[in-house]
C-alpha cells in the first residue's frame, strides 16, 4: 500500500470514528461533584435510614396533597398547586392489563432493581375515589409505571429531594404578573373519574374540572379538561408539561411540533427549532401543540376558541432534572445540565375553554384511534392527531418514503409472525428476493473479478515500471471481459436508502419500543442489545456490552475474504489486492464502531442483509463451478 493510500485509510477510520463519538455519543463522564441546585431541596430526617422507609413518605412537601384518577391507560396525579398535574405514569402492558401499549425496558428495569426509592407510583400518599368514598392510600406502588412527565426525584446519599418546580406542572396556569403556580386550589370534587378544582382571590375566579372520556377503551390516552376563568386573565398561560428523557441510540430527541389550518382549510404540522430559551409567536392559531422525546407526546388541544400564540420555552435540566441523572451517581453518566427540557404554553382568556389533553404513546394506530373517537363526519372536523408521528434522523426527506415502505411490510410479517425480531428478518428476506436481479449482476461480476485476476496480476507485473501502461491494459482487459471494476460497490450503494430508512424507522417508531427478540440479551429492538453490565463507565463501551455490532464486523470481515478478487496467499497479491484488502479490514472495524451505539434491530437488519449476501455469492459461485464441469 502507498503512503496516500494509507493515509486516506487512517483518515476515514478515524473521521468516521469521530463523526460516531459526535453523533451517537454518551453523555461525557462529569465529577461526582452534586451540580449547583436551582431547585428546592427537602431535607429528610437523616436519624433515620433510608432502607427502612418502604415508600418516599417522609419527603412529603408541606401543604401540597395529590389526587389520582386512574384508569387501564393512565395514572394522573393532581397537586392542589394550581389545580394542575404532578404526575403521569403509564401503566405497563402485563398480562393483568393487556390493554396498555406500553413495555418496559432496560432503564424502568434498572430503576425496579437498583433504585427503587424513585420507583415509586405515585412518589407521594395520594387520595383516590374509586367508586366507594375519598380515601387516603399511603403506601404507593412499587414498579409497574413509565413515567410521562419529569417528576420529584429522591437521593439516597444525602436524604433530600429534588423537587419538580410547580411551575413545570402539566396543565399548569402560570402567570406573567404574578406567582400564580404557586396558589393552593381546594378540592370542590374528587370522583372515581372526575376531579374539579377551584381558586379566587380579588382578581380572578379559576374552576378546573378534569375527566376521562365515558369509554377511554375508544380514546386511550385522553383527559378532558375545562378552565373556567371570571375576572382577569391577563398574562395567563397555560402549561404542556416536561416530558421524561427517552434515550434513542443513546441519544434524547425532544421535539415540538404545531398543526394550524390553513386558509384553505387543510391542516398542516409545523416543527419548531429546540430553543434557547423561548420562542414566541403571536399570530398563529394553533389547533394543537406537542411536546415530544421521541416515542412519546403531551398534546394539548383547545377544543374551544383561545387567543393566538404560543411559547416554546426550554427548561434548565438542573431545574427540572431528568430521571436518568440519579443513575450511578459515582460517575456521573447522566448530568442533568445535558438534558433540557422543553415544553408549550397556550395563552388563556377570561370564558370557559375546553381542551383534550392526550398524553401517551405516539403510535399510529391509537392516534387514529383517538381520531375517530373524536371525528364529526357532519362537519368534517377531525383532530388529526395523527399528525403528530414525525421521523427522526438527519435525512429524513430522503429516508421517510423508505422507512414507510419498510414498516409496511414489516407489519404485514409481524400479523403473521407475532415478532418483530423475525419480521425484521422476514423483512431483509423480502428485499433482498426483490433486489436479486441487481445484486446478481454484481455477484457475477465480482466473480468475473476473480477468474481474471491472475491475468491482472501478470500485467501488473510486466508492467510494474509503467502504472499508466499496466492501468490502459487492465482496463482493456475489463472491456474485454465485459467486467466493471466498481460494480461490487453497487450492493451497498442500492441497500444504502434502505439502512438510512431502517434506522430512523428504529428511532421513531412506538411499536418497535421494549419489543423483545431475545429475552435477557435483545430485550428492546429500538436500543442497542444488552449482553452484560458492569457499574463503572469505560471509554466508547459505557456500561453496557452490546454483541450484536461485533457478531456484525465478523459477518462482515468474512464476507470481504468471501468476495476478495485476489488470491488468497498475501505473497502473490498485486499492491492493488493488497490495498483492497486493508481497505476492507479497516471498514470492517469502523462500521463495527459505528453500529455500536445503534438500535438492535438495525444491527440484525444488515446482519441479516450480509448474510444473505454470501450466501447469494456462494450459491451462484458454486452454481458457475458445477457449469463449467459439465462444459
Amino acid at each position: 500500500m502507498d503512503r496516500r493510500s494509507l493515509i486516506f485509510v487512517l483518515a476515514l477510520s478515524v473521521s468516521l470514528f469521530f463523526v460516531n463519538q459526535w453523533f451517537f455519543k454518551s453523555p461525557p463522564k462529569q465529577s461526582p461533584a452534586a451540580p449547583e441546585k436551582k431547585f428546592e431541596a427537602i431535607q429528610e430526617d437523616t436519624s433515620l435510614p433510608l432502607d427502612s422507609v418502604s415508600t418516599p413518605n417522609l419527603m412529603q412537601p408541606k401543604n401540597e396533597e395529590f389526587f389520582v384518577l386512574q384508569n387501564d391507560y393512565q395514572q394522573i396525579v393532581f397537586s392542589n398547586v394550581g389545580g394542575s398535574i404532578a404526575e403521569i405514569n403509564l401503566p405497563f402492558q402485563t398480562k393483568e392489563n393487556e390493554k396498555s401499549f406500553v413495555r418496559p425496558i432496560y432503564i424502568d428495569r434498572k430503576f425496579t432493581e437498583n433504585y427503587q426509592i424513585n420507583d415509586h407510583f405515585p412518589a407521594f400518599p395520594y387520595y383516590i375515589n374509586e367508586g366507594t368514598g375519598v380515601k387516603k392510600i399511603d403506601s404507593t406502588a412499587l414498579g409497574g409505571y413509565y413515567p410521562l412527565l419529569r417528576r420529584t426525584l429522591f437521593h439516597p446519599r444525602d436524604q433530600s429531594a429534588t423537587r419538580v418546580p410547580a411551575k413545570f406542572y402539566a396543565l399548569k396556569i402560570n402567570s406573567d404578573i404574578q406567582d400564580l403556580h404557586k396558589k393552593i386550589f381546594s378540592l370542590k370534587r374528587l370522583e372515581k373519574n372526575l376531579i374539579e378544582f377551584e381558586y379566587s382571590d380579588s382578581d380572578r375566579k379559576i374552576t378546573r374540572t378534569y375527566a376521562f372520556p365515558k369509554n377511554p377503551d375508544e380514546a386511550p390516552y385522553v383527559l378532558e379538561a375545562t378552565i373556567k376563568i371570571d375576572g382577569d386573565a391577563r398574562g395567563l398561560w397555560l402549561t404542556s408539561g416536561v416530558p421524561e428523557v427517552e434515550l434513542i441510540s443513546d441519544n434524547p430527541a425532544p421535539a415540538l411540533t404545531y398543526r394550524m389550518t390553513k386558509s384553505n382549510n387543510k391542516g398542516a404540522v409545523e416543527s419548531i427549532s429546540l430553543p434557547k430559551e423561548c420562542a414566541i409567536s403571536s399570530s398563529v392559531y394553533p389547533d394543537w401543540v406537542c411536546s415530544a422525546n421521541g416515542f412519546f407526546g403531551l398534546i394539548i388541544d383547545p377544543v374551544t376558541s383561545i387567543p393566538p400564540g404560543y411559547r416554546a420555552c426550554k427548561v434548565s435540566g438542573t431545574e427540572d432534572p431528568t430521571r436518568l441523572s440519579v443513575l450511578d451517581p459515582e460517575y456521573l453518566p447522566y448530568p442533568p445540565e445535558k438534558y433540557p427540557g422543553y415544553e408549550f404554553q397556550l395563552p388563556l382568556r377570561a370564558q370557559t375553554m375546553n381542551l383534550r389533553y392526550y398524553a401517551g404513546p405516539l403510535q399510529a394506530d391509537i392516534l387514529k384511534k383517538v381520531d375517530a373517537a373524536f371525528s364529526d363526519s357532519k362537519t368534517g372536523y377531525n383532530p388529526d392527531y395523527i399528525a403528530a408521528l414525525s421521523f427522526h434522523g438527519w435525512f429524513t426527506f430522503i429516508s421517510e418514503p423508505f422507512a414507510k415502505f419498510l414498516f409496511v411490510l414489516m407489519n404485514f410479517f409481524y400479523m403473521i409472525t407475532s415478532s418483530w425480531g423475525i419480521s425484521i428478518i422476514l423483512l431483509t428476506i423480502a428485499l433482498r428476493i426483490m433486489l436479486y436481479p441487481l445484486n446478481a449482476w454484481s455477484i457475477k461480476s465480482t466473480i468475473k473479478m476473480q477468474e481474471i485476476s491472475p491475468k491482472v496480476a501478470a500485467i501488473q507485473e510486466k508492467y510494474k515500471k509503467e502504472p499508466k501502461r499496466a492501468q490502459m491494459e487492465i482496463m482493456a482487459l475489463y472491456r474485454e471481459k465485459g467486467v466493471n471494476p466498481l460494480s461490487g460497490c453497487f450492493p451497498l450503494l442500492i441497500q444504502l436508502p434502505f439502512l438510512i430508512g431502517m434506522f430512523d424507522l428504529l428511532k421513531s417508531t412506538f411499536e418497535l419500543r421494549g419489543a423483545s427478540f431475545i429475552p435477557g440479551w435483545i430485550d428492546n429492538l429500538a436500543a442497542p442489545d444488552v449482553l452484560f453490565s458492569w457499574n463503572f463507565p469505560i471509554l466508547f463501551f459505557g456500561t453496557d456490552f452490546h454483541l450484536l455490532p461485533f457478531l456484525l464486523g465478523g459477518v462482515m470481515w468474512a464476507q470481504q475474504r468471501f468476495s476478495a478478487t485476489g488470491p488468497k496467499d498475501k505473497r502473490l497479491m498485486t499492491d492493488q489486492q493488497k490495498q483492497q484488502r486493508m481497505m476492507g479490514n479497516v471498514m470492517t472495524i469502523v462500521f463495527t464502531v459505528m453500529f455500536y451505539h445503534f438500535p438492535s434491530g438495525l444491527n440484525i437488519y444488515w446482519l441479516s442483509s450480509m448474510a444473505l449476501g454470501i450466501l447469494q455469492q456462494w450459491i451462484m459461485t458454486r452454481r458457475k463451478a458445477q457449469l463449467q464441469v459439465k462444459k
